[in-house]
Protein backbone atom coordinates (compact mmCIF):
# COMPACT_ATOMS: atom_id res chain seq x y z
CA UNK A 1 0.00 0.00 0.00
CA UNK A 2 3.07 2.61 -0.72
CA UNK A 3 2.22 5.94 -1.70
CA UNK A 4 3.90 8.03 -3.57
CA UNK A 5 4.06 12.22 -3.06
CA UNK A 6 6.14 12.85 -6.28
CA UNK A 7 9.51 11.63 -5.70
CA UNK A 8 9.21 10.81 -2.04
CA UNK A 9 7.61 7.26 -1.62
CA UNK A 10 6.14 6.23 1.44
CA UNK A 11 5.69 2.25 2.08
CA UNK A 12 2.98 2.68 4.32
CA UNK A 13 0.63 5.68 3.97
CA UNK A 14 -0.26 6.41 7.62
CA UNK A 15 0.68 9.97 8.32
CA UNK A 16 1.27 12.02 11.50
CA UNK A 17 -1.26 15.05 11.01
CA UNK A 18 0.04 18.44 11.37
CA UNK A 19 -1.24 20.00 15.06
CA UNK A 20 -0.55 23.18 16.32
CA UNK A 21 1.37 22.66 20.50
CA UNK A 22 1.82 19.44 19.54
CA UNK A 23 3.79 18.31 16.43
CA UNK A 24 7.04 19.60 17.84
CA UNK A 25 9.98 17.89 16.92
CA UNK A 26 10.29 15.66 20.22
CA UNK A 27 7.03 14.10 19.65
CA UNK A 28 7.63 14.15 15.94
CA UNK A 29 10.96 12.14 16.69
CA UNK A 30 9.26 9.77 19.34
CA UNK A 31 6.29 9.12 16.63
CA UNK A 32 8.86 8.64 13.97
CA UNK A 33 10.82 5.80 16.24
CA UNK A 34 7.51 4.05 16.78
CA UNK A 35 7.40 3.86 13.26
CA UNK A 36 5.38 6.59 10.90
CA UNK A 37 5.17 6.80 7.03
CA UNK A 38 5.50 10.73 7.18
CA UNK A 39 5.47 13.39 10.05
CA UNK A 40 4.36 16.53 9.87
CA UNK A 41 5.35 19.76 11.17
CA UNK A 42 2.81 22.36 13.35
CA UNK A 43 1.57 24.78 11.38
CA UNK A 44 3.67 27.46 10.77
CA UNK A 45 2.81 30.92 9.69
CA UNK A 46 4.87 31.62 6.66
CA UNK A 47 5.50 35.67 7.40
CA UNK A 48 6.90 34.57 11.10
CA UNK A 49 9.30 31.90 8.93
CA UNK A 50 10.40 34.75 6.52
CA UNK A 51 11.11 36.74 9.81
CA UNK A 52 13.05 33.64 11.38
CA UNK A 53 11.30 33.86 14.49
CA UNK A 54 13.08 31.37 17.20
CA UNK A 55 10.25 29.60 17.79
CA UNK A 56 9.24 29.47 13.99
CA UNK A 57 13.14 28.05 12.88
CA UNK A 58 12.17 25.72 16.45
CA UNK A 59 8.86 24.44 15.01
CA UNK A 60 10.55 23.48 11.30
CA UNK A 61 13.94 22.17 12.44
CA UNK A 62 14.33 19.28 10.69
CA UNK A 63 16.84 16.14 11.52
CA UNK A 64 17.83 12.68 10.17
CA UNK A 65 15.58 11.07 11.96
CA UNK A 66 12.29 12.29 10.74
CA UNK A 67 13.34 12.03 7.35
CA UNK A 68 10.97 12.44 5.39
CA UNK A 69 9.46 15.45 6.98
CA UNK A 70 6.92 17.90 5.75
CA UNK A 71 6.61 21.35 7.28
CA UNK A 72 2.94 22.89 7.07
CA UNK A 73 2.87 26.06 6.14
CA UNK A 74 -0.23 28.48 6.59
CA UNK A 75 -0.82 32.37 5.06
CA UNK A 76 -2.49 34.31 3.02
CA UNK A 77 -0.18 36.20 0.69
CA UNK A 78 1.12 34.22 -2.12
CA UNK A 79 4.76 35.81 -2.29
CA UNK A 80 5.14 35.39 1.17
CA UNK A 81 3.96 31.91 0.92
CA UNK A 82 6.33 30.96 -2.04
CA UNK A 83 9.19 32.34 0.06
CA UNK A 84 8.77 30.68 3.80
CA UNK A 85 8.63 27.79 1.14
CA UNK A 86 11.94 28.45 -0.47
CA UNK A 87 13.35 29.03 2.84
CA UNK A 88 12.20 25.27 4.48
CA UNK A 89 13.44 23.69 0.81
CA UNK A 90 16.58 25.60 1.43
CA UNK A 91 16.96 23.74 5.40
CA UNK A 92 16.38 20.28 4.32
CA UNK A 93 12.63 19.88 3.85
CA UNK A 94 11.31 16.86 2.23
CA UNK A 95 7.82 18.09 1.52
CA UNK A 96 5.95 21.27 1.75
CA UNK A 97 2.33 21.57 2.99
CA UNK A 98 0.01 24.10 2.60
CA UNK A 99 -2.72 24.62 5.25
CA UNK A 100 -6.36 25.27 4.55
CA UNK A 101 -8.18 23.53 7.36
CA UNK A 102 -6.96 24.57 10.42
CA UNK A 103 -10.41 26.15 11.58
CA UNK A 104 -9.02 28.34 14.75
CA UNK A 105 -10.34 32.14 15.05
CA UNK A 106 -7.04 33.91 15.50
CA UNK A 107 -5.51 31.97 11.90
CA UNK A 108 -8.73 32.32 9.66
CA UNK A 109 -9.20 35.98 11.11
CA UNK A 110 -6.02 36.72 9.63
CA UNK A 111 -7.64 35.18 6.08
CA UNK A 112 -5.82 31.79 6.44
CA UNK A 113 -6.20 28.20 7.25
CA UNK A 114 -9.70 26.97 6.25
CA UNK A 115 -10.84 30.92 5.56
CA UNK A 116 -9.44 30.34 1.94
CA UNK A 117 -12.19 28.21 1.00
CA UNK A 118 -14.48 30.89 1.01
CA UNK A 119 -11.62 32.18 -1.60
CA UNK A 120 -10.79 29.54 -4.06
CA UNK A 121 -9.61 32.39 -7.17
CA UNK A 122 -6.94 33.47 -4.21
CA UNK A 123 -6.35 29.85 -2.43
CA UNK A 124 -5.31 28.82 -6.23
CA UNK A 125 -3.21 32.09 -6.69
CA UNK A 126 -1.41 30.61 -3.15
CA UNK A 127 -1.02 27.04 -4.16
CA UNK A 128 0.42 27.76 -7.62
CA UNK A 129 3.26 30.56 -5.85
CA UNK A 130 3.88 28.12 -3.56
CA UNK A 131 3.96 25.21 -5.96
CA UNK A 132 6.48 27.59 -8.52
CA UNK A 133 9.12 28.30 -5.32
CA UNK A 134 10.13 24.99 -5.04
CA UNK A 135 11.50 22.07 -6.42
CA UNK A 136 9.90 19.55 -3.46
CA UNK A 137 6.52 18.34 -3.93
CA UNK A 138 3.39 20.33 -2.40
CA UNK A 139 0.59 18.87 -0.30
CA UNK A 140 -2.35 20.63 0.50
CA UNK A 141 -4.82 19.75 3.71
CA UNK A 142 -8.47 21.09 3.64
CA UNK A 143 -11.79 20.37 5.30
CA UNK A 144 -14.64 19.92 3.34
CA UNK A 145 -15.42 23.51 3.20
CA UNK A 146 -16.68 26.24 5.07
CA UNK A 147 -20.27 25.37 6.44
CA UNK A 148 -22.43 23.06 4.79
CA UNK A 149 -23.77 24.92 2.01
CA UNK A 150 -20.19 24.93 0.90
CA UNK A 151 -19.24 21.94 0.48
CA UNK A 152 -16.37 22.77 -2.21
CA UNK A 153 -13.42 20.88 -1.37
CA UNK A 154 -13.82 18.54 -4.50
CA UNK A 155 -13.61 21.98 -6.77
CA UNK A 156 -10.30 23.07 -4.31
CA UNK A 157 -8.68 19.39 -5.10
CA UNK A 158 -9.46 20.00 -8.62
CA UNK A 159 -8.01 23.43 -8.66
CA UNK A 160 -4.63 21.97 -6.27
CA UNK A 161 -4.43 19.11 -9.37
CA UNK A 162 -4.17 21.80 -11.86
CA UNK A 163 -1.18 23.76 -9.60
CA UNK A 164 1.20 20.57 -9.46
CA UNK A 165 -0.18 19.84 -6.15
CA UNK A 166 1.14 15.97 -5.23
CA UNK A 167 -1.00 15.17 -2.22
CA UNK A 168 -4.17 16.27 -0.82
CA UNK A 169 -5.12 15.24 2.74
CA UNK A 170 -8.60 15.87 3.93
CA UNK A 171 -10.53 16.28 7.30
CA UNK A 172 -13.80 15.58 7.09
CA UNK A 173 -15.24 18.08 8.61
CA UNK A 174 -16.27 21.93 7.85
CA UNK A 175 -14.81 24.65 9.35
CA UNK A 176 -17.65 25.72 10.89
CA UNK A 177 -17.98 22.22 12.54
CA UNK A 178 -14.67 22.98 14.71
CA UNK A 179 -14.24 19.70 16.20
CA UNK A 180 -18.10 18.53 16.95
CA UNK A 181 -19.74 15.72 15.29
CA UNK A 182 -18.19 13.08 13.65
CA UNK A 183 -15.88 13.25 10.45
CA UNK A 184 -17.71 12.50 7.62
CA UNK A 185 -15.66 9.54 5.52
CA UNK A 186 -17.71 9.26 3.06
CA UNK A 187 -17.78 12.87 1.52
CA UNK A 188 -13.85 12.60 1.46
CA UNK A 189 -14.45 10.18 -1.17
CA UNK A 190 -16.32 12.88 -3.25
CA UNK A 191 -12.94 14.92 -3.01
CA UNK A 192 -10.91 11.39 -4.06
CA UNK A 193 -13.36 10.67 -6.64
CA UNK A 194 -12.76 13.95 -8.48
CA UNK A 195 -9.23 14.32 -8.82
CA UNK A 196 -6.07 11.53 -9.83
CA UNK A 197 -4.35 12.47 -6.73
CA UNK A 198 -3.85 10.07 -3.76
CA UNK A 199 -6.10 11.85 -1.06
CA UNK A 200 -5.85 11.10 2.57
CA UNK A 201 -8.65 10.72 4.52
CA UNK A 202 -8.22 12.60 8.62
CA UNK A 203 -10.34 13.08 11.38
CA UNK A 204 -11.52 10.86 14.29
CA UNK A 205 -9.35 8.14 13.40
CA UNK A 206 -8.30 7.08 16.85
CA UNK A 207 -8.51 3.22 16.81
CA UNK A 208 -8.10 -0.07 14.18
CA UNK A 209 -11.96 0.28 13.48
CA UNK A 210 -12.03 3.58 12.89
CA UNK A 211 -9.18 3.03 9.83
CA UNK A 212 -10.54 0.13 8.16
CA UNK A 213 -14.02 2.33 8.18
CA UNK A 214 -12.29 5.58 7.03
CA UNK A 215 -10.93 4.13 4.12
CA UNK A 216 -13.85 1.75 2.58
CA UNK A 217 -15.82 5.15 3.25
CA UNK A 218 -13.76 7.18 1.57
CA UNK A 219 -11.61 5.30 -0.72
CA UNK A 220 -8.60 7.07 0.03
CA UNK A 221 -5.25 5.77 -0.13
CA UNK A 222 -4.19 6.54 3.40
CA UNK A 223 -5.04 7.80 6.70
CA UNK A 224 -3.78 10.73 8.66
CA UNK A 225 -4.20 10.39 12.51
CA UNK A 226 -3.73 13.45 14.91
CA UNK A 227 -5.96 13.55 17.89
CA UNK A 228 -5.53 9.58 18.17
CA UNK A 229 -1.99 10.12 18.73
CA UNK A 230 -2.62 11.75 22.21
CA UNK A 231 -0.69 10.17 24.32
CA UNK A 232 -0.02 7.29 22.13
CA UNK A 233 3.19 8.15 20.11
CA UNK A 234 3.08 4.08 19.25
CA UNK A 235 -0.64 4.40 17.30
CA UNK A 236 0.83 5.40 14.21
CA UNK A 237 2.85 2.16 13.93
CA UNK A 238 0.45 0.12 15.57
CA UNK A 239 -1.52 0.86 12.28
CA UNK A 240 1.17 0.67 9.90
CA UNK A 241 1.33 -3.19 11.11
CA UNK A 242 -2.52 -3.21 11.18
CA UNK A 243 -2.72 -2.27 7.09
CA UNK A 244 0.15 -4.37 6.47
CA UNK A 245 -0.94 -7.76 8.11
CA UNK A 246 -4.48 -7.32 9.78
CA UNK A 247 -2.42 -7.72 13.12
CA UNK A 248 -3.92 -5.46 15.99
CA UNK A 249 -0.54 -5.35 17.60
CA UNK A 250 -1.10 -4.32 21.40
CA UNK A 251 0.51 -0.96 23.20
CA UNK A 252 3.56 -1.10 24.81
CA UNK A 253 3.32 -2.31 28.23
CA UNK A 254 3.51 -0.02 31.10
CA UNK A 255 7.25 -0.25 32.03
CA UNK A 256 7.96 0.85 28.34
CA UNK A 257 5.08 3.82 28.90
CA UNK A 258 6.93 5.08 31.28
CA UNK A 259 10.17 4.92 29.78
CA UNK A 260 8.56 6.30 26.86
CA UNK A 261 7.56 9.55 28.80
CA UNK A 262 10.51 10.22 30.28
CA UNK A 263 12.12 10.08 27.53
CA UNK A 264 9.83 12.27 25.74
CA UNK A 265 10.08 15.10 29.31
CA UNK A 266 13.87 15.15 28.92
CA UNK A 267 13.86 15.88 25.16
CA UNK A 268 10.87 18.65 26.00
CA UNK A 269 13.06 20.38 28.61
CA UNK A 270 16.26 19.88 26.23
CA UNK A 271 14.13 21.52 23.00
CA UNK A 272 12.21 24.43 25.27
CA UNK A 273 14.23 24.76 28.12
CA UNK A 274 13.09 23.89 31.72
CA UNK A 275 10.79 26.80 32.18
CA UNK A 276 8.95 26.36 28.94
CA UNK A 277 9.91 22.83 28.79
CA UNK A 278 7.70 21.82 32.23
CA UNK A 279 4.44 24.56 30.65
CA UNK A 280 4.16 22.60 27.18
CA UNK A 281 5.01 18.89 29.06
CA UNK A 282 1.41 19.06 31.21
CA UNK A 283 -0.54 18.47 28.74
CA UNK A 284 1.55 15.54 27.37
CA UNK A 285 1.55 13.97 30.55
CA UNK A 286 -2.16 14.55 31.30
CA UNK A 287 -2.91 12.56 27.56
CA UNK A 288 -0.37 10.03 28.50
CA UNK A 289 -1.69 9.21 31.95
CA UNK A 290 -5.40 9.20 30.99
CA UNK A 291 -7.50 6.53 32.11
CA UNK A 292 -4.64 4.88 34.53
CA UNK A 293 -6.06 4.30 38.14
CA UNK A 294 -5.74 8.22 40.07
CA UNK A 295 -4.48 9.66 37.46
CA UNK A 296 -6.71 12.97 37.96
CA UNK A 297 -4.98 13.45 41.49
CA UNK A 298 -1.65 13.11 39.59
CA UNK A 299 -2.63 15.37 36.86
CA UNK A 300 -3.40 17.83 39.72
CA UNK A 301 -0.52 16.96 41.25
CA UNK A 302 2.19 17.87 38.52
CA UNK A 303 0.10 20.62 36.88
CA UNK A 304 1.36 22.77 40.44
CA UNK A 305 5.35 21.74 39.49
CA UNK A 306 7.89 23.59 38.02
CA UNK A 307 11.04 21.61 39.04
CA UNK A 308 11.45 19.00 36.17
CA UNK A 309 13.25 16.35 39.43
CA UNK A 310 9.93 16.68 41.07
CA UNK A 311 8.12 15.76 37.89
CA UNK A 312 10.12 13.27 36.97
CA UNK A 313 10.10 11.78 40.81
CA UNK A 314 6.64 11.71 40.63
CA UNK A 315 6.09 10.00 37.00
CA UNK A 316 7.79 7.22 38.59
CA UNK A 317 5.91 7.06 41.72
CA UNK A 318 2.68 6.91 39.93
CA UNK A 319 4.09 4.23 37.13
CA UNK A 320 5.95 1.88 39.19
CA UNK A 321 3.25 0.46 41.61
CA UNK A 322 0.91 -0.23 38.29
CA UNK A 323 3.98 -1.76 36.61
CA UNK A 324 4.25 -4.42 39.77
CA UNK A 325 0.34 -5.12 39.80
CA UNK A 326 0.45 -6.13 36.08
CA UNK A 327 3.51 -8.09 36.99
CA UNK A 328 1.96 -9.69 39.72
Amino acid sequence: MALSIGPVEIKDPVILAPMSGVTDMPFRRLVKRYGAGLVVSEMIASEAMIRATERSQKMSTNCAEEFPMSVQLAGCEASKMAEAAKLNEDRGAAIIDINMGCPVKKVVNGHAGSALMRDLDHAGELIHATVNAVSLPVTLKMRLGWDDSSFNAPELAKIAEQAGVKMIAVHGRTRCQMYRGHANWKKVGIVKQAVDLPVIVNGDINEFDDVTQALTDSGADGVMIGRGCYGKPWLIGQVMEFLRSGERKASPGLPEQMETVLEHYEDMLHHYGVEGGVRIARKHLGWYTKGLHSSADFRNEINRMDDPSEVKSALREFYLPLCEQMAA
